[in-house]
This record gives structure tokens, sequence and C-alpha cells, in this order.
């Protein structure tokens, strides 16, 4: 039996002293805070009223708001232009006389 507590003991000493290699490890690991911020590459990027005619300058989601409008407005503009509209085609059927 003192054997095997000796033994016990070792591994326990063993894993302990393992353990503490992780904790270390982890103080060297980079934490990202948020206030890090988007791109600090390039020139500065502008709402899309500020600069309409300069898309390059947008900020990313102005540009994708402006670019999936724009799409869905070409779309619809050729669904109306291909389908016509009903009211404007109103067909009238000619009177009917009866010959009674």
């Amino acid at each position: 039996m003192a054997a095997w507590a000796s033994t016990a003991r070792q591994a326990l000493s063993l894993s302990l002293s393992r353990g503490r290699l992780p904790s270390s490890a982890a103080n060297l690991v980079q934490r990202r805070g948020l206030a890090g911020g988007g791109d600090h590459h390039g020139p500065p990027k502008v709402n899309c009223w500020q600069d309409p005619l300069s898309p390059s300058k947008w900020k990313e989601e102005h540009f994708v708001i402006v670019s999936l409008s724009g799409w869905g407005l070409l779309f619809y503009g050729g669904y109306k232009l291909f389908t016509g509209s009903k009211k404007d085609k109103k067909e009238e059927k000619p009177a009917e006389t009866s010959s009674h």
C-alpha cells in the first residue's frame, strides 16, 4: 500500500506542476479589445452623402446599402417595364345587343 501511495503522490505532484504551465502560457496570449477599431490603412472613409461621386471613399456599410438599393430598383424597374401594369391595360368588352 505504501508503494501505491507514494506513486500516487508523485503523479499528483507531476500533474500539478504541469498544470501551471498553461496558466503561464496564457499570459503570453494577446487579447484584442473592442477599442481596436477598423481599417487604419489608407484615407479615412466618409459617409456616402458627403462624397456621392466617389464610392471608393465610402464606408463599407454605406457602400453595401447603396449597392443593394440600386440593384433592387433596377430589378423592380425591369419587372415593371416587362410586365406592365394591369391597371393601364383595361380591356373593354364590346357591348352585346340582344336580338329578342
